[in-house]
Order: C-alpha cells, then sequence, then structure tokens
C-alpha cells in the first residue's frame, strides 16, 4: 500500500472517529487514533478520560467506535484499544 493510500485510510478513519466523538465526549470519555496496522487490518485507539476503567468501554469499543469505523473504512476488520 502506498504512503498516498495509507493516508487516505488514516484520514477516513479520523473522520469517522469525528463523527462519534461528541457522544463519547457527553459521557466523559475520549477516543483517539493512534495507528493502522495493514497486515491485520486492525485500528488501535486510545480510549480517554472516563472511558478509561469502565466497565461499559467494551460496548463503546466493539459497539461505537468498530462500528462507525467499519462503516466508513469496510477494510478494516477490529478495532482494539491500547
Amino acid at each position: 500500500m502506498s504512503t498516498e493510500q495509507m493516508a487516505s485510510i488514516e484520514e477516513k478513519i479520523e473522520e469517522a472517529l469525528s463523527s462519534i466523538r461528541e457522544a463519547i465526549q457527553m459521557d466523559g470519555g475520549d477516543v483517539e487514533f493512534v495507528s493502522y496496522d495493514e497486515l491485520s487490518k486492525t485500528v488501535f485507539v486510545s480510549l480517554q478520560g472516563a472511558c478509561v476503567g469502565c466497565p461499559a468501554s467494551v460496548m463503546t469499543l466493539k459497539m461505537g467506535v468498530e462500528r462507525a469505523v467499519k462503516k466508513v473504512v469496510p477494510d478494516v476488520e477490529f478495532v482494539e484499544a491500547i
């Protein structure tokens, strides 16, 4: 994958995160894009604020963040928090 294609994918991931960021922030949390691994097709994010240690953060990650990212970037298979 070219550097240009990777930059385009990363921009789309950022757009997807921006689309759900407000809802996450309303609950005192946030999500930050860390990296994308094209081999494993995995997006790595950092959950912040109230999301850290929250029992519902797994649901936020899988049902919110992962769903939003996959909708915008269908090649993504996984979203993992680090």
